[in-house]
């Protein structure tokens, strides 16, 4: 399926915007965009396995919040970045 990456994380893809990732979870996908990018996931995912704050992870337009989310092949996923400041 189709993965849109954050701008912060395109030192992990090689630049690239988008990339190809498989998973029947959003757990799964992960670790596969982990096979592909190496280290990638923990940017994404603490150490608790949770979305970390920052982030915001989009199936199909509707965020998600927790690591088991069903996907399937046709979905689109996009990881955006939350900006904060003062």
């Amino acid at each position: 399926m189709k993965v849109h990456i954050a701008t912060p994380l395109f030192s992990y893809t090689g630049q690239r915007r988008e990339v190809e990732a498989e998973g029947a979870t959003l757990a799964a996908l992960l670790a596969d965009l982990e096979r592909q990018f190496p280290g990638i996931r923990f940017r994404m995912i603490d150490e608790q396995d949770r979305i970390r704050p920052h982030l915001r992870i989009f199936v199909n337009r509707v965020a998600v919040k927790v690591l088991d989310t069903s996907l399937s092949a046709c979905d689109e996923v996009h990881v955006l970045q939350a900006l904060s400041g003062g």
